[in-house]
């Protein structure tokens, strides 16, 4: 266990001063979004990257501007290697981006621990098609040192960090699992989530800074298990409601 702790420790750690300037970049169109009053949009393509854009969505202490594409084809609630086989289906992820309507006054976050998916960059393409301005959370080494000849590849073989505004860099390692123990083949306990939701929780923390910084006060969720959290929530609801489909 303390091994393993170390190993997220010191992993966040890097995120936190390596991706400093990244980190600062997307949250400088992230605090535009809002001071503007839009919507940031956030999708996270596979399996375990879709518990990323839930992370910062509807969450206590979160900007309520933030707007999940909770698509189902990829959640593990409908099953697990159904999920795989649709993050690997090149295509899958233009249709989401188009009937989410997005386009040129829209920004996109798009997580996905290992870059590569076939949902995930159909996505970014499909994006950059209709001028939506892109931040991409994902680990470079992960992505570069993944053949490219690996079933999971987008045809176009790209990688995400190669294809939005801002990119970036969880870290994470190739196979995403952290430990050996003794007697078994295959490593242990896996880090991708942690790093997916600190490096997100940054963006949101270091964009409400900017914004007050700019004189704007963001609506945020207080946990509605909080004293007072449904009547503070209240004030803001009707802003979001009709805005945010999976509100």
């Amino acid at each position: 266990m303390s091994e393993y702790l170390t190993v997220i420790t010191e992993l966040l750690g890097r995120i936190e001063v390596e991706e400093k300037d990244s980190i600062a970049a997307a949250a400088r169109l992230m605090a535009d979004q809002v001071a503007a009053d839009r919507l940031i949009q956030v999708y996270g393509p596979g399996g375990h990257s879709n518990l990323a854009a839930q992370e910062i969505f509807f969450r206590a202490g979160g900007l309520m501007h933030m707007s999940a594409l909770l698509d189902e084809g990829t959640l593990l609630s409908n099953g697990a290697l159904r999920s795989m086989a649709v993050e690997r289906t090149p295509g899958y992820g233009r249709i989401v981006v188009e009937n989410a309507g997005l386009g040129g006054d829209d920004l996109l976050i798009l997580v996905n621990a290992y870059g590569i998916n076939a949902a995930l960059i159909d996505a970014a393409l499909t994006a950059q098609e209709r001028g939506v301005l892109t931040i991409g959370v994902s680990s470079r080494q992960h992505a570069e040192q993944t053949a490219s000849t690996h079933p999971a590849r987008h045809p176009s073989g790209a990688n995400l960090h190669d294809l939005v505004e801002v990119a970036v860099d969880t870290k994470v390692p190739i196979g995403d699992a952290v430990i050996q123990l003794a007697g078994m083949p295959e490593r242990v306990a896996a880090v991708s989530t942690f790093a997916n939701a600190f490096t997100l929780n940054l963006m949101v923390l270091q964009t409400i800074e900017r914004l007050i910084e700019l004189g704007v006060v963001p609506p945020v969720w207080r946990s509605g298990n909080a004293p007072g959290g449904d009547e503070a929530n209240a004030e803001f609801i009707h802003r979001f409601r009709d805005r945010v489909r999976w509100l």
